[in-house]
């Protein structure tokens, strides 16, 4: 889970360009101040990309926090 916490903490730095981003399991849009509707669907698809997934809509549309992404990923196998 490491592994992926760190590849993903990469992802979120590079989509807002913020350096000094570290995620957790709780983190929330309400956490990152550039965290807006446009900026998670490019999230979204730059996790895909790094991770080589494609999510579900309702995947999409039901996370709450990271934590609960990381977990799909991790269901994936990845």
């Amino acid at each position: 889970m490491k592994n992926l916490n760190e590849r993903l903490n990469n992802v979120f730095r590079d989509v807002f360009d913020d350096h000094s981003i570290m995620i957790n399991e709780n983190t929330t849009s309400a956490d990152i101040e550039d965290w807006d509707s446009l900026e998670h669907i490019n999230l979204i698809g730059a996790v895909e990309e790094e991770f080589k997934m494609r999510f579900q809509m309702k995947e999409v549309s039901s996370m709450k926090n990271v934590g609960e992404m990381m977990k799909i990923i991790a269901q994936r196998g990845i």
